[in-house]
């Protein structure tokens, strides 16, 4: 794989993340681009509870997803996009913080496939409290204008 331009690749992730639409609903905010690594943070929102007022499972899963998938952003080359092919979610504890903080890192890079792990913590006055954790496997796309940066 060709060397990358860090800062060339914070900012691609930084435009691509302010088009996200999801992450926009969820009142998310990219707070960290490195090397391999990916951090998405987001406050309580009682709008993004299930029904006994914890974090839903499924604003848990999209936040990791996001978390682990711009994680790879940071392993490929800038003509080239991803899309998530596979995921598997363990939630460990409940939903209940302050703050949330979503972290991506590669496990495994590679040219057609890259493979992240992801955790969920909880962010309160102590310390922080893992919630949820994901493996993420990732297709590598090429030459497909519809799916882009």
């Amino acid at each position: 794989m060709n060397e990358i331009d860090s800062d060339a690749v914070g900012e691609r992730i930084r435009r691509s993340f302010a088009r996200q639409g999801a992450m926009h609903t969820l009142g998310a905010e990219l707070t960290s681009v490195s090397q391999g690594v990916v951090e998405i943070e987001m406050p309580f929102d009682e709008k993004l509870t299930q029904q006994h007022g914890i974090l839903h499972a499924g604003v848990i899963s999209a936040a990791l997803d996001t978390a682990c998938t711009y994680s790879a952003y940071t392993m490929i080359e800038p003509d080239v996009s991803l899309l998530t092919i596979e995921f598997k979610v363990n939630l460990m504890s409940p939903g209940k913080g302050e703050r949330f903080l979503f972290r991506g890192e590669i496990t495994k890079p590679g040219s057609t496939i890259i493979v992240a792990d992801g955790r969920g913590y909880a962010l309160n006055d102590g310390p922080a409290k893992l919630i949820a954790s994901m493996t993420s496997t990732m297709m590598v796309v090429r030459g497909r204008k519809e799916i882009s940066g």
